[in-house]
């Protein structure tokens, strides 16, 4: 697991090992980026199910404001903040330690561009979507989200319409656009 581009290019992440684990490949990852490069640069990021940083890193990397990682282990927040030591960021970040539901359903999400890595063996793609459908600020564009095949995911989740999906064999990887925002 590394940094694909922008100022930490080809730096090693610390990894997470386990069963249940299954980090977002450099293939998916540059796809995520490649659709958000006209927005990325100066842009507030939540990445929620943050586990060990790769994507809010990433987007850090390539000139994200700021990156809010919410996630609720323990031992995914202590390799996250490992990895932003070891690349020495130390500001322009917030970490949250929180269930994400609880998180969307509290908290509103003032950013522009939201990165969603539910754990796969949960299907919570269509949870996260109507929460954030429910909850989300004006400033919001866009919302990656990976789902397995066999889960529920929607093509519109209030003015959170499908922008494009892409099909990764076992997963898909989907892109919402706020219509209220930009209804082009």
């Amino acid at each position: 697991m590394r940094v694909i581009s922008g100022k930490f290019k080809g730096h090693n992440l610390i990894a997470f090992k386990a069963d249940h684990i299954r980090p977002t490949t450099d293939f998916v990852k540059e796809t995520i980026f490649n659709m958000l490069a006209a927005y990325i640069d100066e842009a507030t990021v939540l990445d929620l199910f943050s586990g060990t940083g790769s994507l809010g890193i990433e987007a850090l990397s390539r000139g994200a404001k700021n990156v809010h990682f919410v996630d609720d282990h323990p031992k995914s927040i202590q390799i996250l903040k490992q990895n932003l030591e070891k690349l020495k960021i130390v500001d322009g970040f917030k970490i949250t330690k929180f269930d994400v539901l609880k998180f969307l359903k509290t908290k509103k999400t003032d950013v522009e561009i939201i990165l969603v890595d539910p754990p796969f063996t949960e299907k919570m793609a269509d949870q996260v979507m109507k929460a954030l459908a429910e909850n989300h600020d004006d400033q919001l564009k866009f919302v990656c989200i990976e789902s397995v095949k066999n889960e529920v995911i929607l093509d519109e989740y209030g003015s959170l319409r499908l922008h494009k999906r892409k099909d990764y064999k076992d997963k898909f990887l989907s892109v919402y656009k706020n219509e209220a925002l930009d209804p082009s």
